[in-house]
């Protein structure tokens, strides 16, 4: 099998959807030998910061000498880069070997694994095969019901930050989406909490009641923020408090000063406000790995918070004009880009760039980040459930229109109106080149799914290519 006939297999429509449940993944590991029994796990589920947060973990550990395997959903540029032993996508050989022994098996089946579940064992047999130390485990869809939800225990359970999203699956209250993420928790792990609303942290709580499972809940508090810009942020985590006692300094004291040498320092290159969040979860997972008794010294977690790389997460790619590219896909994510908006452009309008996917809440994307648009810019996102460009431009121009005049309105497609107007685009690169002759800092937004496209597009764009 060579590596177009891998890609084929794995990719072939008719098992590209959605079927949960754990039946088909455990009788195929079980067809290969269950590789995952012999594989120590952080494994992460939530709706929004699980990439993030994976992406630290997994730097950490790795500085701390365990080789360390991770398995992100979903990919940005190439597809190889779901399965990764020591921050490496996991070489074309070894895909192709694997996904040929998988396939055998699968075949097999009567009931036939769906893509997510074929990835899942690919990854796990690579895993096995590279005797990887710990495996950061990033959940494809819920929780409970998911695929990766096949390992035993695991030696801690991250449960990020949750809101609504693919409310189909899981539910449509808050409650209902907490329960399926925390599906995750076994007895016998540890478990870590981004703090959310009662009603989520009563179901993550219960859950760990009934599994008999300590839960740390992140401290933002913990958090120090000294600085920051777009080339990253320079934070200080402060030291857990000893013997239940409250790690509380008080500004000018000689507790501050205590406090202050009990902290970690570092420069974290990932921008965004939500990092800073997102941060604090992993650090209380790495905390909560030590006391597992896995060795992880301070300067591993200072080295590997500083030297963390995840793509597309309102990254930098460029500085003339800027722009700034962001996988976020539902509300949460537009909040929290406009946050950052309002920290490091509090002054600028930007040009959105600009694709949604149809099962998301776009009307509420829209709303939160048009007051921060001097253009917006449509395309559609290379995905089967993408939301067409033209039908996203006239979304977006009705949300608009209340707050123009006529003549505004009459010219929202010219180049000239200073209005904030919409563009539709044939296609990402096209889209791309536009945003690079325009004055303002540029924004691209909407799905993961584009994500790779852009940057691609915007390489060769900037190094004298064309399209």
């Amino acid at each position: 099998m060579n590596l177009n006939e891998a890609m084929t297999y794995i990719n072939a429509a008719t098992w590209s959807q959605w079927k949960l449940g754990l039946g088909r993944t455990r009788e195929l590991l079980d067809r290969l030998g269950n590789p995952q029994r012999e594989l120590r796990f952080v494994h992460i589920a939530g709706t929004n910061g699980k990439g993030s947060t994976t992406a630290m973990i997994e730097s950490v550990l790795r500085a701390a000498g365990y080789r360390t395997g991770m398995f992100p959903s979903p990919y940005i540029e190439d597809f190889r880069e779901r399965i990764q032993v020591d921050a490496q996508p996991i070489a074309e050989d070894a895909l192709c070997e694997l996904t040929e022994r998988v396939r055998d098996a699968a075949d097999a089946m009567e009931d036939h694994p769906s893509q997510f579940e074929l990835i899942t064992a690919i990854g796990m047999l690579y895993f096995q095969k590279m005797q990887c130390d710990v495996v950061v485990l990033e959940v494809g869809l819920g929780g409970e019901f998911d695929s990766t939800n096949v390992i035993d225990a695991p030696d801690v359970a991250v449960i990020t930050n949750i809101g609504f999203d693919h409310t189909d699956y899981l539910g449509d209250t808050l409650a209902k989406i907490a329960s399926a993420k925390a599906g995750i928790i076994k007895s016998g792990s540890a478990v870590v909490a981004y703090p959310n609303v009662p009603e989520v942290m009563e179901v993550i709580a219960g859950a760990c009641d009934r599994a008999g499972c300590p839960l740390a809940v992140a401290d933002f508090g913990r958090m120090t923020v000294r600085g920051a810009d777009l080339t990253g942020q320079q934070l200080s985590w402060r030291a857990e408090a000893v013997d239940g006692a409250e790690a509380v300094a008080v500004v000018g004291t000689a507790d501050e000063a205590a406090a202050e040498t009990d902290s970690l320092t570092f420069t974290l290159p990932l921008v965004g406000e939500y990092q800073i969040r997102n941060a604090a979860v992993a650090l209380t997972a790495v905390e909560a790995f030590r006391r597992r008794g896995w060795s992880v010294p301070d300067e591993a977690i200072v080295r590997g918070m500083e030297t963390v790389c995840w793509p597309a997460r309102f990254e930098v790619l460029g500085t003339d004009p800027l722009f700034i590219l962001d996988g976020g896909h539902n509300l949460q994510c537009a909040e929290a880009v406009a946050l950052s908006l309002e920290k490091y452009l509090p002054t600028t309008k930007v040009t959105l760039l600009i694709g949604m996917l149809a099962d998301k809440d776009y009307l509420a994307v829209i709303d939160t980040l048009l007051p921060y648009a001097a253009r917006c810019y449509c395309v559609t996102p290379d995905s089967p459930r993408a939301l067409a460009a033209k039908d996203l431009a006239a979304r977006i121009r009705e949300r608009m229109a209340s707050d123009w005049d006529s003549s505004e309105k009459a010219a929202c497609d010219v180049r000239e109106t200073p209005a904030c107007y919409v563009r539709v685009f044939a296609s990402i690169p096209e889209a791309v080149q536009a945003c690079l002759d325009e004055p303002h800092p540029v924004l691209a937004f909407g799905s993961l799914y584009m994500a790779g496209e852009v940057r691609k597009a915007y390489r060769k764009l900037t190094a004298g290519g064309t399209l």
